[in-house]
């Protein structure tokens, strides 16, 4: 298959506007870039479809290489609706190009997934499941579509929603939402085996607190949480605070009863 750019703005600047566009500045005389090249191709070949390969010579087109500021070669750079969005210097091997790749490439589905979050803070779940599920049939493993149908089903189906996030590591950037979701199925699942609850006069309070949360009555649930805090800091090993998190987590900071709660909870936990 032939790489080499013939029409810069066709090729490069308008096509990454569909698909990102990996352009491998080189020269004929420049041995990184003859080990460089093949690399390239063969990754082109296996991510087909998630991003195109370009070749441009700098020796041919040196206003190009000089707009895009390339002092050495190979320089490999990569556009998006445009614009240069990551690059890379030298004949980095496989392993590290693969590495590069997953955290240079941008988010097929970010517009998609921005558009089911809306639908998720706004409690329209079931609009926000017919965005996420198809996207989950593409991209199986994809975090923020796993949190984000996690978060939609977590009170509905709440089983589903564990599985989702069960493989989704401390070190994610969606780590506060599998949290999330984790704390709130060990709370509603106390529901089921109130004796496994130590003894306490907070232990009313704190099951009418969880009852709360698994009915979607956050505002009572956050109530009674930090009541539980007031009576008994740390029942349940601190339960009634990481409940509160977790609620606020789920929420989001600019919910109403997030604010309403905040200051509130702060004072529950150091008077």
């Amino acid at each position: 298959m032939n790489y080499d750019v013939k029409d810069f703005e066709k090729e490069v600047i308008q096509l990454s506007s569909s698909i990102p566009v990996m352009v491998d500045f080189w020269a004929e005389w420049c041995g990184p870039c003859r080990v460089l090249s093949p690399i390239l191709e063969k990754l082109a070949v296996k991510h087909n479809k998630e991003w195109e390969l370009k070749k441009l010579n700098t020796e041919k087109f040196p206003d190009i290489a000089a707009q895009y500021e390339i002092r050495s070669i190979p320089n490999v750079k990569l556009f998006f609706e445009g614009s240069v969005i990551n690059e890379f210097a030298g004949a980095l091997p496989e392993s590290s190009i693969e590495q590069w790749f997953r955290t240079a490439l941008p988010d097929k589905y970010a517009r998609r997934l921005d558009q089911a979050e809306l639908l998720v803070r706004n409690r329209r779940f079931e609009d926000a499941r017919n965005l996420i599920e198809p996207i989950l049939k593409e991209s199986p493993d994809h975090e923020r579509a796993r949190s984000l149908l996690a978060t939609a089903l977590l009170f509905s189906n709440r089983t589903r929603a564990v599985q989702l996030v069960a493989q989704i590591d401390e070190s994610s950037k969606h780590a506060n939402v599998v949290d999330t979701i984790r704390t709130c199925d060990r709370l509603i699942s106390k529901l089921d085996d109130t004796s496994s609850l130590p003894e306490s006069p907070a232990k009313p309070n704190y099951l009418e607190a969880i009852k709360s949360l698994s009915e979607g009555r956050f505002d009572d649930a956050l109530e009674q949480f930090i009541r539980v805090i007031r009576e008994d800091r740390y029942y349940d090993e601190d339960g009634s605070r990481k409940a509160c998190i977790a609620i606020f987590n789920y929420l989001g900071e600019e919910n109403e009863i997030t604010m309403k709660h905040r200051r509130e909870f702060g004072n529950a936990l150091y008077v």
